[in-house]
């Protein structure tokens, strides 16, 4: 099952990381965390890992709306975000809400998954 909308970008990692946060405040959203996870795997295991960080990013009008929907959703929010550079390519993806829709059995977040899907659509095809 497909779960992203992504795409590879012809930009470097901080330029695409750059990017997709204009992006996202463009279509209403903030970045409520973010989580190197080379810097974290470094650290917290000594490893080395790509270039990878994880946006949770959130649009407060739809996370209330669907929140009101679905009171537990908060366990699949915020929608996370993400920009690698693996293979010297740069791949930016957010998650589908549409797929939210499939784990969650409640017929009044589908309206919210399909406008929240059409903002980072165009978030992903803007970076």
């Amino acid at each position: 099952m497909k779960y992203g909308i992504s795409k590879v970008v012809n930009l470097s990692y901080e330029e695409a990381v750059n990017k997709i946060t204009e992006e996202l405040k463009k279509e209403g959203f903030g970045v409520l965390t973010t989580i190197d996870v080379k810097e974290t795997l470094k650290k917290k295991l000594d490893v080395d890992f790509d270039k990878y960080i994880i946006l949770g990013a959130c649009n407060p009008p739809f996370a209330y709306r669907a929140l009101q929907a679905e009171y537990d959703l908060g366990l699949i929010l915020p929608c996370n975000v993400v920009v690698y550079e693996k293979d010297g390519k740069v791949t930016v993806s957010a998650f589908d809400p549409m797929v939210m829709v499939k784990i969650v059995d409640n017929p009044k977040l589908e309206e919210i998954a399909v406008e929240v899907r059409k903002k980072l659509e165009r978030v992903i095809q803007n970076v």
